[in-house]
């Protein structure tokens, strides 16, 4: 058969399976996973090589990482059925955003094609996807690369314990990196490139006196926060791909009282280095109006930059290859969000992202994944990991 014919049939087959991933999602979706939770997360990660287990068979080699105070992580080798010295490596993260406890009145739902749930969309599909995906290969003794697996547990809250984790796989595997993060946008576009994410908070200190009889007196903190989170989104450029966006503000303890202290915390994405430079220099030079008042800057840049480079671009060719040979058209984007692919791609390898469902609602209770989709693109991703190999 031609390779073409080759992966037309993965999508009969990934057809043939779609009733047992849906299966497969609904246990994961029920098995809570909120990252705030490490006893839920262990039981959870627990479930999730039970799945990969009972789906694509045992690890050929698996190491466990535990950082303090942050969800376990997991790095498994998937070795190829026949000898390959291809490698490519698959971040995914099983924690999510929703807290222990939201299934008792946000169950898992069906209605037609749209299942909806907490993290179902973000990402827990992606990874029944990738799964099956595996598993269709295998079993029909198709070519592909081995994997070396990341299992993350505390993405949604800046991967702060996994970050070397991932880095280290990367650095010390070579070839690509598949991300199974859901997609963007209605059609189900792949991500070539992310936006960096800079978190920070303002703390500033003034001088305390009695508002009604000493007005004038003192440093009020909150006038000069007030000054501030003007001054920071001012320094936006959404032309540049810069956003600044000061989401919380606490400060004073009486409306009589000129306030002492007052803090902004700060969400920064960027869209390459030069632009997060560039918001380096806007923090450092941030000066009170009032000499008596000061400010400092505390936080740092949580994930780079996923630049779209050549690399990336080349490896979306190749699924786009593999799309229409299935007679499925994909596309690419850019997208404001971070993912663990952020890490990998600030390391040089070739980066693809967005493997995971196609639905809505990252973080939002309207989360939903389409469950036809789901069946396409686990043979979207049989596709391209046959052609990796």
């Amino acid at each position: 058969m031609t390779t073409s014919a080759v992966e037309g049939s993965l999508l009969d087959a990934a057809t043939v399976r779609r009733g047992r991933m849906v299966d497969d999602l609904i246990g994961y979706v029920e098995t809570e996973t909120p990252s705030d939770d490490l006893a839920l997360l262990r039981a959870g990660l627990g479930h999730v090589e039970r799945f990969l287990g009972d789906t694509v068979g045992p690890f050929a080699e698996r190491t466990l990482h535990e950082p303090e105070r942050h969800g376990p992580v997991v790095v498994g080798d998937l070795m190829a059925p026949h000898p390959s010295g291809r490698w490519t490596v698959v971040l995914c993260h099983y924690d999510t955003v929703w807290a222990a406890g939201t299934l008792a009145d946000w169950p898992v739902r069906i209605d037609g094609a749209r299942l909806t749930g907490p993290g179902a969309y973000d990402m827990k599909a992606g990874l029944v996807q990738f799964a099956h995906a595996v598993a269709l290969l295998d079993e029909r003794d198709l070519p592909r690369p081995n994997i070396r697996l990341v299992l993350n547990g505390d993405e949604e809250i800046g991967s702060i314990g996994s970050r070397p984790i991932i880095e280290d796989v990367v650095r010390r595997t070579p070839g690509p990196v598949l991300v199974f993060e859901a997609s963007a946008g209605p059609d189900g576009a792949l991500k070539t490139a992310r936006k960096g994410v800079g978190l920070f908070d303002v703390h500033i200190r003034g001088v305390e006196v009695h508002a009604g009889l000493d007005p004038a007196g003192g440093a009020s903190a909150v006038d000069e926060l007030a000054r501030v989170v003007l001054a920071l989104h001012g320094a936006a450029d959404l032309d540049a791909g810069t956003s600044l966006n000061v989401g919380v503000v606490s400060g004073g303890t009486r409306p009589n009282v000129r306030a002492g202290a007052a803090t902004a915390a700060l969400d920064v994405r960027v869209s390459s280095d030069a632009q997060a430079a560039r918001i380096d220099r806007v923090l450092a030079d941030l000066r009170p109006a009032v000499p008596a008042a000061s400010i400092t800057v505390t936080g740092g840049w949580n994930r780079p930059v996923m630049e779209r480079t050549d690399a990336n671009v080349e490896l979306f060719r190749t699924a786009q290859a593999a799309a229409e040979a299935l007679g499925l058209t994909i596309t690419e984007t850019s997208v404001g969000g971070a993912s663990d692919g952020n890490f990998a791609a600030a390391l040089g390898a070739p980066v693809l992202d967005g493997l995971g469902a196609v639905g809505d609602g990252a973080h939002a209770r309207h989360e939903w994944v389409d469950l036809d989709r789901m069946v396409e693109r686990t043979a979207l991703a049989a596709g391209v990991l046959q052609r990796l190999a």
